[in-house]
């Protein structure tokens, strides 16, 4: 190849680097991962052209301009800002939900298996209470018997702060533990689902046999669909992990792995200020017997539709590259 061909061939793609990387520069913040991935790959064709033309062309006028695109874009695409966790803004906005966009399918999924879960364990436990013991402590059992939930005793005892600090605690860990389950080919993360889908049934099944149904509807009124809500959400991600390390696509597992780690990482960090205001909710408003029934339910309504707007955020874009 002669050297005005290689000018003919290759001037285009150093103005096309050049004007990316001039608009790169200008508005940095604006910059989309699609962006930025086509401006690597064009950097990576431009130092391909560098070495041909240092070898081949030394000291031309394309070489030299190959030569400083190449420092310029070394310099900015490997910059160290300091910035590498987004703004809280552009995290709610924009992280955030595109995450759970992604994960929505198995959001989908986690969603029917819960279902599943909970219906068999109603039908279960309605056909034999017996088996709500395996949920159910004894001495909660005995308050159903004499016509009372076992949650009137823990929280008379209990101090509300005290309590709220514990049940967040308690919703952190199912939440890690459903988010983590995703390192083990997902079976942690069904293993969430299916247990609390299951231990959802069976309550519901044995408080109905003591005609404790809706008491226990009235305590769960306000935290309850935020609750299963979180739970769902974070154990997808998990499931998301999973399917990444045991099903085979086109492209590199290890790639794959990545997306999927950092998708989950970001729906656990979006999910974290949930759950500790699940546990405020649960610690105080949710056993309070002087809050109407009415008002625990808009409660919960407000929960929910506020975390669904958040996590969905309907005027969410996704930006091409």
């Amino acid at each position: 190849m002669d050297y005005l061909r290689f000018v003919e061939l290759r001037g285009g793609s150093c103005d096309e680097f050049e004007q990316a990387l001039r608009e790169a520069r200008q508005r940095p913040r604006a910059v989309s991962y699609e962006d930025l991935e086509q401006l690597a790959f064009r950097y990576r064709q431009l130092l391909h052209d560098h070495a041909l033309a240092a070898t081949r062309y030394p000291g031309t006028a394309l070489a030299r301009r190959l030569q400083r695109l190449v420092l310029e874009g070394t310099h900015w695409l490997q910059r160290d800002t300091g910035e590498h966790l987004p703004s809280i803004g552009r995290f709610v906005t924009r992280s955030f939900p595109g995450a759970i966009r992604r994960i929505l399918p198995l959001i989908g999924l986690a969603a029917g298996l819960f279902l599943l879960a909970a219906l068999f364990g109603f039908c279960l436990t309605t056909v034999e209470p017996a088996l709500g013991s395996f949920f159910i402590s004894p001495e909660a059992i005995a308050e159903l018997e004499h016509g009372r939930l076992w949650t009137e005793s823990i929280f008379a005892v209990t101090p509300g702060s005290v309590a709220s600090t514990r049940i967040a605690t308690n919703n952190m860990s199912v939440a890690i533990m459903g988010w983590a389950g995703g390192t083990v080919a997902g079976l942690g993360a069904l293993y969430v689902i299916l247990l609390n889908g299951l231990m959802l049934g069976t309550v519901l099944a044995l408080t109905a046999h003591y005609s404790m149904a809706a008491p226990l509807a009235e305590f769960i009124a306000a935290h309850g669909p935020l609750e299963i809500s979180l739970i769902l959400v974070t154990a997808a991600a998990g499931l998301a992990v999973g399917r990444a390390l045991v099903v085979a696509a086109d492209r590199p597992r290890g790639e794959l792995l990545r997306e999927a780690g950092r998708d989950a990482l970001i729906v656990l960090l979006g999910c974290l200020p949930w759950i500790l205001l699940l546990g405020f909710v649960e610690g105080f408003l949710s056993p309070a017997a002087e809050l109407p029934v009415t008002l625990k339910v808009a409660i919960g309504m407000l929960l929910e539709i506020s975390f669904v707007t958040v996590a969905w955020n309907p005027l969410w874009v996704e930006k091409k590259g």
